[in-house]
């Protein structure tokens, strides 16, 4: 196994530098029974690729540590590094490149370490596997970056945040707590000091980050976080909760059959083909963009505030439509 066998070769040699032997290009060669010039790529690939302070010592014909140093631990087969290339790809979602830079680079070390160029590539699943999304909204690699330092750090940031509907823009002091790729667009839920309660921060609409000594009174724990997106439809959050049942028409059940609109929904077929799909949520606005998207093919069976928006926007459509 050609992997195996290259990794041997890195793990024989840094056992012998650090043992003190001196092992040169010559000793990993007659070793391995590899060519000369195979055995001083292997090398200089340990040196420049991963990172080995490697410094040839002319008078003992081999090699030496400059520098502590452990062999990064590298070991997976043909089905863990696809599944490693897969990720990658699905990375095109993330906007901070100097990340994906990181991941790309371990990638092509992996690749190269396990021998395995030959058999899984990423040139070829850029070619078979892609990531696509229509109206989201677009995020500078700097404002993720910040983020996800600050999350990742836990620390508070001083942003300015701009509101489109309003179109104003506040500074406000929040404490990150979780990111959320949600419909193409990243969300920031952290909790703000200017509401003094979660919120819900679309990064596309950070114009500013800066460090701040902000802490919440109270330490909110992941789990809490969690029950937090659960209880949600979509982004929107709100005190009340709301049970919405709506049913599909027989033309529209087989596709929301296969779809996920809550962790929590409860989808009932009956005996003319629609289907009844019935959820929690604690704001109606989302829901009410979905229900319009089905047109004839859904209908609002409560709550009565949802099936009433329902009616005025269809009043509103009516009257540009005519």
């Amino acid at each position: 196994m050609p992997s195996k066998v290259i990794y041997e070769r890195f793990l024989w040699f840094h056992t012998k530098v650090r043992a003190g032997c001196y092992p040169s290009a010559r000793t990993l060669s007659d070793r391995f029974e590899v060519s000369r010039k195979t055995a001083q790529r292997d090398i200089e690939f340990m040196r420049d690729r991963l990172g080995a302070p490697l410094a040839y010592e002319a008078g003992r014909r081999g090699y030496r540590y400059e520098d502590v140093y452990e062999l990064p631990g590298l070991w997976l087969d043909e089905e863990e590094l696809t599944a490693l290339l897969v990720s990658y790809r699905m990375a095109s979602l993330v906007p901070d490149k100097s990340l994906k830079g990181s991941m790309r680079a371990f990638l092509d070390q992996a690749l190269t370490l396990l021998g395995s160029a030959g058999k899984v590539s990423l040139a070829d699943l850029n070619d078979k596997v892609s990531v696509k999304n229509v109206g989201y909204s677009r995020t500078s690699g700097k404002t993720f970056h910040l983020v996800l330092d600050s999350l990742v750090r836990g620390r508070a940031m001083r942003i300015d945040y701009h509101s489109p509907h309003k179109d104003e823009t506040t500074t406000r002091d929040v404490f990150p707590l979780h990111l959320l790729h949600y419909m193409g667009t990243w969300h920031l839920i952290a909790h703000c000091s200017l509401r003094g309660e979660l919120r819900y921060f679309t990064l596309s609409r950070i114009t500013k980050i800066g460090p701040s000594r902000y802490k919440p009174d109270t330490l909110i724990p992941q789990g809490s976080i969690k029950d937090y997106i659960r209880r949600n439809f979509g982004i929107l959050a709100g005190q009340e909760t709301y049970k919405v049942c709506l049913c599909f028409s027989k033309d529209a059940s087989p596709w929301v059959a296969e779809q996920v609109w809550h962790p929590e929904q409860k989808a009932e077929r009956r005996d003319d083909g629609t289907l009844c799909l019935s959820f929690p949520v604690a704001d109606l606005r989302e829901v009410k963009r979905e229900v319009l998207r089905y047109g004839a093919d859904v209908e609002v069976l409560s709550p009565a505030e949802l099936r009433e928006e329902v009616k005025v926007e269809i009043a509103r459509m009516q009257g540009v439509y005519g």
